[in-house]
């Protein structure tokens, strides 16, 4: 059997979009009450019944939120154009040694704008 099982995060942190074009309001400092979806994919272990641990998922997002939540994300090695495009890729590169099965990341910025990103560079 084959699933796909869900983690959601939460963060809040400020940020610039140093390279958006001049005189647009994100170029300015601002922030987000960030939400991050990890979605990982495989096959269900017929022992345990799960493709794995969810707290295998929390684990290795607890540094990453450490270093974001109440920060000023420019400030992070490899966002210093942090767009939801970025940061997700940002994720994706930190995440999947550790997560067998990553399939997909969803970073919301706000309620009705998110990134999907499948790890397609």
């Amino acid at each position: 059997m084959r699933a796909r099982i869900v983690k959601e995060f939460t963060f809040e942190a400020a940020q610039t979009l140093p390279t958006a074009p001049v005189g647009h309001k994100c170029r300015l400092m601002h922030g987000h009450s960030f939400k991050v979806e990890i979605h990982c994919e495989g096959t269900v272990d017929p022992a345990t019944g799960w493709l794995y641990d969810h707290a295998e998922i929390s684990k290795a997002m607890r540094p990453l939120l450490e270093r974001l939540d109440h920060s000023y994300v420019n400030d992070v090695e490899g966002l210093e154009n942090p767009t939801i495009e970025n940061m997700c890729a940002w994720f994706w590169r930190k995440l999947e040694a550790q997560l067998p099965g990553l399939a997909e990341i969803v970073l919301h910025e706000t309620p009705t704008a998110r990134c999907v990103f499948r790890g397609e560079f």
